[in-house]
């Protein structure tokens, strides 16, 4: 276990990408990470993926948006930082990033308004993922901020975020788009069979719609590339760090040391792991009081222990898992949720301890 605190690792990077299972506080702690580096002075953006708005609810807002918001840290404990968050709406982003590389509105609009291009910016697989990593690409290159944190996608595969920036270079690269968009006889009059045979199966109009779209697609697929290397080098660099987030029930942790393993095999250390909803370590007793009225109290001290020292197996095989030298962070159970700012700052003095 690395001997560096949680504080310094933050304070070292640009770019903070928290990944874990749903259900084990990654949104929170995402959030908490965030106003602990924009109160120590840093201008921060925080991407989130959180249909439930319950980020949005505890940072004051009555909504994020896929521009960066602006939360108010007030007064106490501001040393100059800046606190700003979104909320990813992937259909925009994907709008965004179309309009961005089209050689010119008309391009854009052929895009934009096609069919199939409408169906895959909502419901192809990844397609979240990959918008992640296209916002985190465009805020982390805009120059504006000082650190990015990314909220991920609940998901126990990591390469579902690790690969999303090749997810439309694929599809460029799709022997039917090649096919489509070859320019010698042979390739066109091959393809105009298969697309015959394509239109008895799915119907014509389909067909006809992803024609269109990839077609309008003409000239972009360098863009898209280049950008998609871009991400990838964001992400192996010094810059970045990857934090796991977990609870400590034996499911749990067995998700995370998934996650930890799809990094490792793509060359990606896990940088530090939070360990979230912990049972306190309540004092042991050496001397049992023998009166009966005891008792009840006496089994409740017994099972809070077991289950503690049942906490502490499942997070000593999760560590055993991670191949690098990652900074361990116990946050305790709170007696109450986390729904506003002044919960989040009760959290984050557990998260980072004076």
């Amino acid at each position: 276990m690395s001997t560096r605190s949680f504080v310094e690792l933050i304070a070292d990077k640009s770019i903070v990408v928290l990944a874990g299972t749903g259900g084990v506080g990654k949104t929170t702690t995402s959030a908490v990470v965030a106003l602990h580096a924009a109160k120590a002075g840093r201008k921060v953006a925080l991407v989130t993926i959180d249909p439930a708005k319950r980020l949005a609810d505890a940072l004051g807002l009555d909504e994020l948006s896929n521009e960066p918001s602006r939360i108010d840290l007030g007064a106490d404990g501001n040393d100059g930082g800046e606190l700003w968050a979104l909320m990813l709406d992937t259909k925009s982003t994907f709008d965004e990033l179309i309009t961005r590389y089209s050689a010119d509105p008309a391009q854009a609009q052929r895009i934009l308004n096609n069919d199939f291009y409408g169906n895959i910016s909502n419901a192809l697989s990844g397609t979240q993922e990959y918008m992640a990593m296209e916002k985190l690409y465009e805020l982390a290159e805009g120059g504006d901020y000082d650190l990015v944190i990314v909220d991920t996608p609940p998901s126990r595969n990591a390469l579902a975020f690790l690969d999303s920036p090749n997810m439309l270079t694929r599809l460029l690269d799709h022997w039917l788009y090649k096919a489509l968009m070859g320019s010698t006889r042979t390739i066109m009059k091959a393809s105009q069979l298969l697309l015959k045979q394509l239109s008895k199966v799915v119907g014509g109009e389909v067909v006809e719609d992803v024609v269109a779209f990839f077609q309008a697609f003409e000239g972009m697929e360098d863009g898209f590339k280049e950008r998609s290397q871009r991400v990838m080098e964001l992400l192996a660099s010094d810059a970045c760090a990857f934090v796991l987030v977990a609870s400590a029930r034996r499911d749990t942790t067995i998700e995370a040391a998934y996650l930890a393993r799809q990094l490792a095999d793509n060359d990606l250390d896990v940088a530090a792991v939070v360990m979230n909803r912990l049972q306190p370590d309540f004092v042991r007793l050496n001397r049992r009081p023998r009166a009966p009225e005891y008792e009840p109290f006496l089994r409740a001290h017994d099972e809070l222990h077991a289950l503690a020292d049942r906490e502490e197996t499942h997070i000593a095989s999760l560590l055993s898992q991670v191949e690098s030298d990652p900074v361990v962070v116990r946050v305790p159970l709170l007696a109450t949720d986390v729904h506003d700012l002044d919960g989040m700052n009760q959290l984050g003095t557990k998260i980072f301890p004076n």
